[in-house]
């Protein structure tokens, strides 16, 4: 396997070279904005251009690399032991409308395990970096998941699904359920950014359903090199997942399950 630290070096020169484009290209009145599932799944021509630099970069440096991308999917080299996961701009609804809380996620897994995570904030010029074995970092700084245990005083964070107006396992029950219960809650527009602020401390715990791995492979690794514990859902739909540190991610999941019962025994 080779030196996993040197290939971070290369994905943090990557995601800020990406990032400047992105701030370069943020709130041009021109920037062309498509839709994809839905109208409320947004990509950019910036996602695009952004991705394009990735797969590029990776195919130089690492040829034969398998890529697996946002927009572009999986790539045709799908025996390798090598693959990359990417978001080349997560929170693109965020982008799309001038809001400037949108973030870059790269992880590279090594046979099925996930050794490398990268998230970058480009506007807040936030890097958080983490190599299984190795803790997690922030701008340089070792950072750790939080260590309160009360729910009433948590900030939680979530999102919700694209095909939210499609389906009644669209989150908001668990939503309602947790707003007297926690401090507050929040919802920001990028899964990579709620778990790398978990991992940071800032966030006490996080839920979200039917993400894709190019939104939380990187993150993951943070929370859990951070010391936190993540908790995958049942995966009906795409992947969904609960983070915080282990008394918050328990309780998290207790609060889903007694929403759950409570749905069963109305016939909801």
């Amino acid at each position: 396997m080779p030196d996993i630290n040197a290939i971070l070096e290369d994905v943090k020169m990557w995601v800020q070279e990406v990032g400047a484009l992105q701030k370069k290209n943020f709130r041009r009145k021109s920037l062309l904005i498509e839709t994809k599932s839905s109208e409320v799944d947004l990509v950019t021509e910036i996602d695009k251009i952004s991705e394009e630099f990735f797969i590029e970069a990776i195919s130089k440096k690492y040829p034969g690399h398998s890529i697996l991308s946002e927009e572009s999917g999986e790539n045709e080299y799908r025996g390798s032991d090598f693959r990359w996961i990417i978001d080349p701009l997560d929170g693109t609804t965020n982008y799309a409308q001038g809001l400037p809380i949108y973030a870059i996620s790269v992880a590279l897994q090594y046979k099925g395990e996930t050794e490398l995570g990268v998230i970058y904030l480009p506007m807040l010029d936030l890097l958080f970096e983490a190599v299984r074995g190795q803790k997690a970092y922030l701008n340089g700084e070792k950072i750790e998941v939080g260590t309160k245990t009360r729910m009433k005083e948590c900030l939680l964070a979530t999102g919700f699904p694209y095909d939210q107006a499609q389906t009644t396992d669209n989150n908001t029950n668990y939503f309602s359920y947790f707003v007297p219960r926690a401090r507050a809650i929040r919802r920001l527009g990028s899964a990579a950014y709620d778990l790398a602020n978990v991992a940071a401390g800032i966030v006490d715990g996080y839920w979200e359903l039917n993400l894709s791995l190019w939104d939380v492979a990187a993150g993951i690794l943070l929370v859990q090199e951070a010391g936190g514990k993540v908790i995958l859902l049942n995966q009906k739909r795409g992947v969904s997942l609960i983070a915080g540190n282990n008394t918050i991610a328990e309780k998290i999941l207790r609060g889903l399950e007694d929403v759950d019962q409570q749905n069963r025994e109305t016939g909801k």
